[in-house]
């Protein structure tokens, strides 16, 4: 019958209740070993931060941030490719590059060499690369820089 079931024999244990004086077998530190952290009341969980003395990794960490160069000049790259797939043959300035929504920003713009140019044009643009230049003067066109 149900009511009868009892588990076989020597598979349960009494759990031992610590603390409970040196006569019960758990008594004085109850187990706990001596001192320290681990033996205090309320100890708590250990968390995934805690280095048990030593400095935390947070701690460890440079208190400030990055340092942004002042005059740092950030350009708005322009590449071969783009004046070979959307432009005609002709003289452009950063102001009309920017009427036709080729640059976005109002940053400077340094023209690329990525890509390859056959159409001759003559830019007038803020930066360029060695091997961009090199491409628009042999494709027949030129290149202005300023400032």
């Amino acid at each position: 019958m149900l009511h009868q079931l009892k588990p076989a024999h020597g598979s349960t244990k009494k759990r031992k209740r610590v603390a409970r004086g040196n006569s019960g077998g758990g008594g004085t530190t109850a187990g706990k070993g001596t001192k320290g952290q681990d033996a205090r009341a309320g100890k708590g969980k250990r968390t995934k931060t805690s280095e048990g003395g030593q400095v935390p990794l947070l701690r460890r960490q440079p208190k400030m941030g990055g340092f942004n160069r002042p005059r740092r000049v950030t350009f708005e790259p322009l590449n071969l490719e783009t004046l070979e797939e959307r432009l005609e043959a002709g003289s452009y300035d950063v102001d009309a590059l920017r009427v036709m929504r080729i640059i976005r920003t109002k940053n400077p713009v340094k023209l690329l060499g990525k890509g390859t140019l056959s159409k001759k044009f003559q830019l007038t643009l803020n930066a360029t690369s060695k091997s961009a230049k090199e491409a628009v003067q042999k494709a027949g066109g030129s290149l202005t820089i300023v400032k």
